[in-house]
């Protein structure tokens, strides 16, 4: 129950702060000037949407990892072995996050092949993650993991599976913003829906890596001990 405390403080922490730095409660209309020039202007609904969905998906996520932490200590808990793919799978998505903020800077340059071939990069990158997400669970499935014979398979499938379709609907989001840099790019209108679209998606992106390093952290075995001090401290 802790970790859940600790994530929403920190949820609410950082909301506050981002909210601040958008000064989302200003009044644009008492300000003079060009409306682009203007420091009040509040942002996209589509960026608050965003933030609103990422605040739910990593309470979601707090909630599974809480779980875990309940159900570590039992007698029939048999962890699994971490696959060395996780690692190679890691790298990827590390991979992905890193070409989208490339991408980013290179949308504020104005130059289009660079948005597109960071876009691609990044495409390729998570996919690969993906299959090689596929792969390790073959591999633990030919080994004799199955998701019904122990409460620390079924989690680790659960966590897993829960981040992956998480990754796939950043990827069709991903998708539509490589078809909006291949399509038209004329007018300032296009480009600033473009920046937006690669902005929300190097934001989701970071999130997605952030959610995994903490399950490959319980993955690994490196929580437990965190997970002990914290017990200590509560009783």
């Amino acid at each position: 129950m802790i970790i859940v405390v600790a994530f929403l403080a920190i949820v609410i922490v950082i909301a506050a702060w981002w909210l601040s730095t958008q000064r989302i409660m200003s009044k644009p209309w008492l300000e003079i000037g060009f409306i682009d020039e203007l420091p009040g202007v509040r942002p996209p609904p589509t960026k608050i949407g965003l933030g609103i969905f990422l605040a739910v998906a990593g309470v979601l996520f707090a909630l599974s990892i809480s779980a875990y932490s309940m159900r570590l200590q039992s007698a029939d808990w048999w962890p699994l072995p971490a696959p060395r793919l996780l690692w190679f799978n890691t790298g990827l998505l590390i991979l992905a996050g890193a070409a989208l903020e490339w991408t980013k800077r290179q949308s504020r340059h104005a130059d289009l092949d660079g948005v597109r071939f960071g876009l691609i990069a990044a495409g390729v990158f998570t996919l690969a993650f993906v299959i090689g997400q596929l792969v390790v669970w073959r591999e633990l499935v030919g080994e004799g993991y199955f998701l019904a014979a122990n409460p620390a398979n079924a989690f680790f499938y659960l966590m897993t599976g829960l981040h992956m379709l998480h990754v796939l609907g950043g990827l069709v989001a991903l998708a539509r913003v490589t078809f909006r840099a291949f399509g038209s790019y004329e007018g300032r209108g296009e480009r600033d829906r473009l920046r937006l679209g690669l902005e929300l998606c190097a934001i989701y992106w970071h999130f997605l890596l952030v959610v995994w390093l903490v399950l490959f952290a319980l993955i690994a075995g490196w929580a437990g001990e965190f997970f002990e001090i914290c017990r200590q401290a509560l009783s």
